[in-house]
């Protein structure tokens, strides 16, 4: 299975699907609005848990964010 890499603008479009704001999207996972922010901007990506916690996020809210790609192929 191919890991998806959790970009700007892919981190984006979770929280977009999910109606939430950096601050919301932080608390959910545990973390500060700074580094969602910091993610959003591509000043730095997520890495370890944060991915597992973005990608289980994502699983569980149905967002397919691995979709596009694959219907490109």
């Amino acid at each position: 299975m191919e890991r998806q890499r959790w970009d700007r603008s892919r981190i984006r479009a979770l929280r977009s699907h999910l109606g939430l704001t950096q601050v919301e999207l932080a608390e959910r996972l545990g973390i500060r609005q700074q580094t969602v922010s910091e993610w959003e901007t591509g000043q730095y990506e997520p890495r370890g848990t944060s991915v597992t916690l973005l990608r289980l996020v994502a699983e569980r809210s149905e967002f397919e964010y691995g979709r596009e790609d694959q219907q490109k192929g």
